[in-house]
Parts: C-alpha cells; structure tokens; sequence
C-alpha cells in the first residue's frame, strides 16, 4: 500500500499578477455562483489557468512559500508517506491535479488534510468534500480520506503553546 497526503493551502495571487485579472477572475466566479452554480466558462476557466500558473517566488508569494515551509516541517513526520501540496485557489497545483499525480505515482492511499485550522469556512467544510467525493467516483480503487475537521481542543493547545513561547 503506498500512502500519499495532500498538504492542501487556501492560495493566494502573486503579488505581481495583475489585479484586473483576478477582479475578473473573481466577478466571474460570483455570477456563476449566484447563477446557482455550474460550471465556468471559457473566460473564467482561462482566467484561473492565468492566474494558478503565474511565476511565483518567495518575494511574490510569501503565503505559497509559508504553505511550502508547513511541508517541509510535515513530511518527515508522515511515517514515509509521501507528501504532495495542493491549493484551493489562485495558485497550482489543484487538488485534483495533486490526486492524478498521487495515482500516478501509485497510490493506493490518499489522505488530504487542510491547512485551515477551524469550522465554518467554505473550503474546508463545502469544497473540499464536494472535490473529494468527485475524486473518489474517478477514482474508485484509491482509498481517499479527508482528516478533517480538526480537534479544537488540540488545536487551541498548539495556539497556547505558542503563545508561552512568545510571551513566556
């Protein structure tokens, strides 16, 4: 069995991505939404394509690089299961393109665990579940977990500790 996680950050626009494309980027993404839903146009599927595949670096992207030094930290602790990163928004890969390449490395295990920390935002309790569950019908021999939500209780430890560390 081979284990993969999925490290997966909410995303943020490069500093230098010009704001006009993700104003309409964004736009686009809120009619569709108060349309109902469905899927994006052209115009809105090329938009994000613009916008995940723009160049980053640590300097245009510290909230990209922050996610990549949480990995970093986060991998040797996984028990040899490799770790893959993956974005809600603004920035690639997907979560469904981190997926492909966890099958294409083969993959029998995939579990994804937010960055984000509490209920009530969207990603983690509506996105996620809903591209989780898309996963799991393309891909039905792959056993695909979401760890999720958090312990409160652990994670306001993690808050605490924190806090007497820089407030001693």
């Amino acid at each position: 069995m081979k284990r993969v996680v999925i490290l997966v950050g909410h995303g943020a626009p490069a500093a230098d991505c010009p704001r006009e494309l993700v104003t309409r980027l964004k736009a686009l993404e809120g009619r569709r939404a108060a349309g109902g839903g469905g899927a994006p146009g052209q115009e809105e599927r090329e938009l994000e394509a613009k916008v995940r595949a723009w160049p980053r670096t640590p300097e245009n992207d510290p909230y990209r690089a922050g996610i990549e030094r949480l990995a970093a930290e986060l991998a040797p602790l996984l028990g040899g299961a490799e770790l893959l990163v993956a974005y809600n928004e603004f920035c690639a890969p997907t979560l469904p393109e981190a997926v492909t390449t966890a099958v294409q490395r083969g993959a029998t295990e995939v579990a994804v665990v937010p960055s984000m920390l509490t209920p009530g935002g969207v990603h983690s309790e509506v996105e996620i579940p809903e591209i989780i569950a898309q996963l799991r019908a393309e891909h039905p021999s792959v056993a695909l977990r979401y760890a999720w939500p958090f312990d409160l209780s652990e994670v306001a430890r993690l808050l605490a500790a924190q806090l007497a560390r820089d407030l001693g």
